[in-house]
């Protein structure tokens, strides 16, 4: 590459030992990275097909040294008039009309020695049912690596929002003051002032500029401050930009793919709990043997919290599992002591009783042994969710948590609903 970018990877490597490569290099690794994570599993990748056809894209450009500067404002500011005018040439769609840009476009700067500089046109963020045209002009400003703040005057609150969200997000920003040639010398001034005010903190005040792009009484545009600005932002941070907004996308990309995987699991996880919950209340509701139905339930518990810590890639051993199930009954134990008398009792009626009350208690006790599982699967789920952790508070809290916000009425109807389709399927397949 020729231009801009060979001049400045010359100076780069004057001043630096690895002439700036060390930030491209780790760059690019993290988006190879997450494009060969085996560990993906392919539903997510599927949900996030489109994230990772923008990384691809991302790597491709910093390959070739690529770097995109796009304009984002209000719809009518004149943000396609603007890369005109630092284009030289009409090659972005203008209109009297507003919301005249309908998607992203791109054009590469032909001033010269601008190689690998590309000028990025969005829609407006602010038309009547345009919600398309916003979430497409926000996509694009994110994968910007220099981004042209467009305002035609003080700004608005619409405008202070979406300016604070660009400025959080780490990448160079130009406020541009659009449409001087409307104001006075010290009006525009003043106004300048104020814009400095109202974004300190948000935006340097040496990036908060004036310009005229279609200028109303000579059409001669006026944006050499603009392209003067822009030049030393390129030529100082030129080669690190395309990396620095790569590597944020990168964080955010494997942020979300992090997300996706936990939902993944717990969709999962929950499909693997209500298996067991109904399990176990078949088993301890229909054991004959007084007492023995609640082996049973240590057991089928123990059996789910091996399931789950194999579905979160943290597998326990038989033993670990038990304990970790020791773990979450001591605690709803100590926290729901009524619930436990409840399913003792049942057992105890069994025993007294050489099994003839089993009809009457099998129900309750069903449901009761149901809704256990339940709790000890949502805690397990928990623990392993946090890295086989129960965190600073410890179980206790955990299990709190989770009885206070588990509507019991609710899991108990399902209980028994679940536990009368299984039975009447059961009795059906006798017959």
């Amino acid at each position: 590459m020729r231009g801009w970018l060979s001049r400045k990877k010359s100076r780069d490597a004057e001043s630096s030992p690895d002439g700036g490569e060390a930030h491209l290099a780790l760059a690019k690794e993290s988006l190879r990275d997450l494009l060969s994570d085996t560990r993906v599993p392919e539903q997510v990748r599927a949900q996030l097909a489109r994230d990772y056809e923008e990384v691809r894209e991302m790597l491709e450009k910093l390959e070739h040294g690529h770097v995109h500067i796009a304009a984002f404002g209000r719809v009518g500011v004149g943000k396609s008039s603007l890369l005109n005018a630092l284009l030289g040439e009409q090659r972005f769609a203008t209109s009297p009309l507003h919301g005249e840009t309908r998607q992203a476009g791109r054009a590469a700067w032909k001033q010269e020695d601008a190689g690998g500089v590309f000028l990025i046109d969005t829609p407006g963020i602010d038309e009547i049912g345009g919600e398309d045209r916003e979430r497409a002009a926000r996509e694009a400003a994110e994968r910007a690596d220099l981004l042209l703040f467009v305002v035609e005057g003080d700004l608005t609150k619409a405008e202070m929002d979406a300016l604070a969200v660009l400025a959080g997000q780490g990448r160079p920003l130009l406020l541009v003051l659009n449409k001087a040639d409307r104001y006075r010398d010290g009006e525009i001034r003043q106004l300048r002032e104020r814009l400095i005010e109202r974004t300190r903190g948000l935006v340097s005040e040496s990036n908060v500029i004036c310009v005229s792009a279609d200028p109303r009484a000579d059409g001669q545009p006026r944006v050499q401050e603009l392209v003067s600005r822009l030049w030393a932002i390129l030529e100082k941070e030129g080669r690190t930009l395309a990396a620095m907004n790569a590597s944020l996308f990168a964080g955010h990309l494997s942020e979300a793919i992090g997300r996706r995987i936990i939902e993944v699991k717990r969709r999962v996880a929950e499909r693997v709990v209500r298996t067991y919950c109904i399990a176990k209340g078949v088993a301890v509701a229909f054991n004959p043997v007084p007492v023995a139905d609640l082996a049973a339930a240590a057991l089928v518990d123990g059996s789910m919290v091996v399931h789950l810590s194999r579905v979160y890639g943290l597998p326990l051993t038989r033993r670990e599992a038990g304990s970790l199930v020791r773990v979450v009954i001591t605690q709803m134990a100590a926290l729901m002591g009524t619930v436990w008398a409840v399913h003792l009792l049942s057992s105890a009626l069994k025993m007294g009783t050489g099994g003839m009350s089993v009809m009457l208690t099998a129900g309750a006790q069903g449901a009761v042994a149901y809704y256990s599982t339940y709790v000890v699967g949502q805690a397990a789920e928990r623990y392993f969710a946090m890295g086989k952790s129960w965190g600073d508070a410890g179980p206790r809290v955990v299990v709190a948590e989770i009885l206070e916000s588990v509507d019991r009425q609710s899991i108990l109807r399902q209980a028994r609903d679940d536990l009368k389709a299984r039975l009447s399927g059961a009795a059906s397949e006798k017959l």
